[in-house]
C-alpha cells in the first residue's frame, strides 16, 4: 500500500485523511472513495478504488488505533517510523497535521464502537419504471421500482446497493416505513 500512497498527491491524501478523521468523530457517515478516486483519475494519477479503499482502511485503522491507546502526535509518527518503513515522507507529514490538529477529537466510547461493527444508512433514492417488452415477451407493460440505498460500512466507504421491487412489494416496503415513522413519534 506504500506505493500506492506515494501516487496520491499530497492535497488528495490530506484530503482523505481528514475525512476519515471526521468518519471517526461520527461527523460524516463515511469516505465517498469512488469519487475521491474520480478526481484524482481527473487529475492525471493513475489509481483504481479498490487500492484507494485499501489506503482508507490502512488510515482508519492507523487512526482508530492511536486513539484507543491515546498516542501522541510525536509517538504516534515515531510509532510509523517504525513499523512502516516505507512509508512516504509526504504521508507521515500529512499524517503528523492531521492528528496534531484533530486527532484528539476521535471519540472511542463503548457504543461508538459496537455501533462501527454495522453499516449506517445515508440516503435512499427511487424511481418509478416499466418494462415494455424483452427479447422474450413482446408487451410486457410491467411497472416497477429501482430502488437505491446508499450505506457506508464499518470502515466508513460509502457504496450504493440497489433492487427492484413490483408495485405490491413497494407498497408493503412504503407500509413498513410509515409503521417505523408512527413508532419513532411515540418515542
Amino acid at each position: 500500500a506504500a506505493d500506492k500512497i506515494n501516487l496520491i498527491p499530497q492535497d488528495f491524501f490530506a484530503e482523505l485523511c481528514e475525512q476519515i478523521i471526521q468518519h471517526l468523530n461520527h461527523k460524516i457517515p463515511g469516505v465517498n472513495i469512488s469519487e475521491l478516486c474520480q478526481r484524482i483519475q481527473t487529475s492525471g494519477i493513475e489509481i483504481n478504488v479498490g487500492d484507494l479503499a485499501k489506503i482508507a482502511n490502512i488510515v482508519s485503522f492507523l487512526f482508530s488505533t492511536a486513539a484507543r491507546n491515546n498516542l501522541s502526535t510525536e509517538e504516534l509518527v515515531a510509532t510509523l517510523g517504525n513499523a512502516v518503513s516505507a512509508l512516504p515522507k509526504h504521508a507521515v507529514q500529512v499524517i503528523r497535521h492531521v492528528w496534531n490538529e484533530q486527532g484528539k477529537s476521535i471519540s472511542v466510547s463503548e457504543d461508538a464502537r459496537n455501533m462501527a461493527t454495522m453499516g449506517q444508512f445515508v440516503d435512499i433514492k427511487w424511481k418509478l419504471g416499466v418494462a415494455m417488452s424483452s427479447d422474450t415477451c413482446r408487451s410486457l407493460k410491467y411497472p416497477y421500482v429501482t430502488v437505491t440505498l446508499k450505506v457506508a460500512d464499518p470502515s466508513g466507504q460509502i457504496t450504493d446497493k440497489s433492487f427492484e421491487m413490483t408495485i405490491p412489494q413497494f407498497k408493503n416496503f412504503f407500509k413498513q416505513f410509515k409503521e417505523m415513522a408512527a413508532v419513532l413519534e411515540t418515542v
